[in-house]
């Protein structure tokens, strides 16, 4: 993990604003899904990727993923339910 020298306050509804650079250099767009955690007492965000429900693997390439009734599957597993 590296510095970046930037300070953010939290606002009196509980948010911070994560810098440009930040979201430029991660790839983060407006309406993308983070995930939230805590990790040795520091807060970590990530990019949110689904996972496969039957599989569990998570698919950073959301062109891997499709919706099969209603819950996200893998292509792979959805090219075996469909053979089935």
């Amino acid at each position: 993990m590296r510095a970046t020298g930037l300070v953010r306050k939290i606002d009196n509804l509980g948010r911070i604003g994560i810098p440009k650079e930040i979201r430029t250099s991660n790839d983060y767009k407006t309406q993308d899904q983070i995930e939230i955690f805590v990790d040795k007492g520091m807060v970590v965000i990530q990019k949110y990727y689904p996972a496969c429900t039957l599989c569990g693997t998570k698919e950073e390439n959301q062109d891997k993923t499709v919706e099969f009734a209603g819950k996200t599957v893998c292509k792979i597993c959805a090219s075996e339910l469909t053979a089935n």
